[in-house]
């Protein structure tokens, strides 16, 4: 099983926030830059007023699980940032809603090398 690749260090987030595209769902949005790798790098933030770390790695965790379904439908060589919206409270996470709103939010950033995965 090869891991996925993530974005580790404060520049390469903030790199990502200022110089890329930006599509915002109902629970969370997406930053892409590309890059000059031949793979995605992904970053997931969840602010720390959202929740507690418990709740915080849980919706990390369901980010991860619905990125790693659908990354080999991906074009390669992007900078992938997701955000959870602080307003959508922790309880709210829902493995499904992610999976639309991921699915919708890429679709429209011409991203998946399909369509209408839903």
């Amino acid at each position: 099983m090869r891991k996925i690749k993530t974005l580790k260090k404060n520049y390469e987030f903030q790199n990502v926030l200022s110089k890329g595209k930006f599509y915002v769902g109902k629970q969370i949005t997406i930053y892409i830059s590309t890059n000059k790798l031949d793979e995605n790098v992904i970053g997931i933030a969840v602010s720390t007023k959202a929740c507690n770390a418990v709740k915080r790695n849980h919706i990390k965790r369901l980010i991860r699980e619905n990125y790693r379904l659908i990354k080999n439908d991906l074009k390669k060589g992007n900078n992938i940032v997701f955000l959870w919206n602080k307003k959508v409270k922790a309880e709210e996470a829902d493995y499904y809603i992610i999976k639309k709103d991921m699915n919708k939010l890429l679709q429209k950033a011409n991203l998946l090398s399909w369509k209408n995965y839903l």
